[in-house]
């Protein structure tokens, strides 16, 4: 080989070699990658020791405190995802938790499932409100996710009536921001047609009237279910989260294209569990009260009086009974609290019928 041939194939074979500072740089990844295994190992039996004891924290506030220590480059987001899954993996250590949730896979109910619950737990999909709790008052999922109220459209009715026929209690929830996304396989000039849930459509309405009013809308019984059928459409789309769209092969046509900015959902958390006081936290009840004036305003001096602070008040007719209904309220407090003690002994001689339906830390609005 010539001089000048030896020289090219000398320089051409340092180009294909990383150089020596990048293959340093990934010694160090991947020590630091055993060292996580290794921790998160050591971090899941000290959980389990801890466990034994009964004086676990709280999997929440244990997340919210390592996130207030993170200085980046990781977002909260991504420090809250992962400790999530931690804790996720280390209470299916003990025992593994069934979770009942409106679907199909990636509806927002199932999102809501995951935000709270992690993925290391059988999260299940049914496929009404009602079979949530169905599931939940017969044994065969310990909790049940469930839409409760939306920034846009107010009060689930299908949910608040459930209380009033099964005996199942809240015991946490979960605020969700919504944000949703027009998928298809198409080109947004190409949509003919578009699916979701009524509550999905309600709150994008703005939005379709002024990008897509020549459309044609087509309600479904979950987003979830509007995205398979638009992955099977051409020219049709569906309004879902973006999970959804990844899961059924769909690409954003347009994207968060609800009219509300700080669109948000929450659900309730349902099972037999009874949270610790947490010193931040809200109490639900359901009354009835007799059909008579001046009920009404007997009931609401009580929460005065006790100066508990309501942030929810709403009422329903009670099935086959006209002019009658149901109360859902929410408080500041916890049960244990002696002023909400001392409300719901008030309110026993009040109402006709009254459950306390749980009391739960109160949670932050998540992504």
């Amino acid at each position: 080989m010539g001089q000048r041939n030896w020289t090219m194939a000398k320089k051409k074979s340092s180009q294909t070699r990383p150089p020596a500072a990048s293959k340093e740089r990934q010694r160090t990844l991947n020590r630091l990658d055993r060292e996580l295994v290794k921790l998160l190992n050591q971090r899941a039996k000290a959980y389990q020791q801890l466990d034994k004891t009964g004086e676990l924290a709280n999997g929440n506030t244990v997340a919210n405190s390592i996130t207030a220590t993170n200085k980046g480059p990781l977002t909260a987001q991504t420090i809250e995802a992962i400790f999530r899954e931690l804790h996720s993996g280390c209470t299916h250590l003990r025992e593994n938790i069934r979770v009942a949730f409106l679907g199909p896979v990636y509806s927002y109910s199932h999102i809501a499932a995951i935000k709270r619950f992690g993925q290391s737990h059988e999260l299940v999909p049914v496929g009404t409100i009602a079979a949530v709790f169905e599931s939940v008052n017969r044994g065969q999922c310990q909790f049940g996710i469930v839409p409760i109220e939306n920034s846009t459209d107010g009060r689930v009715v299908d949910t608040l009536e459930m209380f009033a026929r099964l005996p199942v209690k809240i015991c946490g929830e979960v605020n969700l921001h919504i944000h949703h996304f027009l998928l298809s396989l198409s080109q947004l000039a190409e949509i003919k047609e578009i699916y979701s849930k009524p509550q999905a459509l309600s709150q994008c309405r703005g939005w379709l009237a002024r990008h897509m009013p020549s459309s044609r809308l087509v309600e479904m019984t979950s987003t979830a279910a509007a995205a398979q059928l638009a992955s099977e459409k051409p020219g049709a789309a569906a309004i879902a989260s973006l999970q959804a769209g990844i899961n059924y092969g769909l690409q954003p046509a347009a994207s968060n294209i609800e009219d509300n900015k700080n669109n948000i959902t929450r659900f309730a958390v349902i099972g037999d569990a009874s949270p610790k006081r947490t010193g931040h936290d809200k109490t639900s009840l359901m009354f009835q009260i007799s059909h008579q004036p001046g009920a009404l305003a007997d009931v609401m001096a009580i929460f005065k009086r006790n100066r508990l602070n309501l942030t929810w008040i709403e009422s329903f007719p009670m099935a086959g009974t006209p002019n009658e209904y149901l109360f859902f309220v929410e408080l500041e407090g916890h049960q244990n609290d002696a002023k909400v003690k001392r409300s719901l002994t008030s309110l026993g001689k009040k109402t006709v019928r009254l459950d306390a339906l749980g009391s739960y830390g109160i949670s932050q609005a998540v992504q």
